[in-house]
């Protein structure tokens, strides 16, 4: 994979995300820690890169920063095994799950699915990626800082399902393909974000990065 393509190295594809991976992050949401991996998805639109805004859309409440590990593949599989995973990975970066809170809360407690929660445009800030061969196969250590305040600190080493089993579980399910990103879940401590607020945030202790301000 060519990482000079596009503004995002890569023609983005399907956005995988994985819900409640770590079990302080569920916890403090109040949901139960899973046996499987909680999957949905997010529209290509809500990607945005550094220096561009997070949008808050109006009358939606409360809206909340999710800092994740996220992973963009480099090839084609089905049925992929845990331990060939790693061979299907272009690189990772440092991604924002960033969420309508309580348009999530109220499309849950009816039963309905919550996809608008978490698909508004820029509602998937990504930074750079760092190819594969130059990262390791981890952990990864990534923070994000809101206004300069650290907000949320994490270690892939702390996951329920490892990025190996996270590939092979969602293409047990789905055909993966060049360009499909997994934003592999948030840790502890997920906050609001507000107009004015600037955000950062940080994979392997600034390799790749993110800058975004809240509107």
């Amino acid at each position: 994979m060519d990482f000079s393509l596009s503004p995002f190295g890569f023609f983005a594809r399907t956005v995988y995300c994985i819900g409640r991976n770590y079990a302080e992050h569920a916890k403090e949401l109040g949901n139960a820690v899973p046996s499987s991996p909680v999957v949905f998805l997010k529209p290509t639109a809500s990607l945005c890169r550094t220096g561009w805004k997070i949008v808050l859309p109006k009358n939606v409440g409360r809206v909340d920063h999710e800092v994740e590990l996220v992973v963009a593949m480099a090839g084609s599989g089905r049925n992929i095994p845990a331990d060939k995973a790693l061979d299907f990975v272009a690189g990772y970066a440092v991604g924002i799950d960033v969420t309508a809170r309580d348009l999530q809360a109220q499309a849950k407690g009816s039963g309905l699915p919550w996809a608008l929660s978490k698909g508004f445009d820029t509602f998937a800030p990504l930074s750079d990626f760092i190819p594969r061969g130059e990262a390791g196969a981890g952990p990864f250590e990534f923070s994000l800082k809101v206004n300069g305040e650290l907000k949320q600190s994490g270690c892939t080493k702390d996951m329920l399902f490892s990025v190996p089993s996270l590939i092979a579980y969602l293409s047990s399910a789905f055909t993966l393909n060049p360009g499909d990103l997994i934003f592999t879940g948030t840790p502890a401590g997920v906050g609001p974000l507000r107009s004015g607020d600037q955000v950062e945030a940080e994979l392997e202790r600034g390799r790749v990065s993110l800058s975004l301000t809240v509107e």
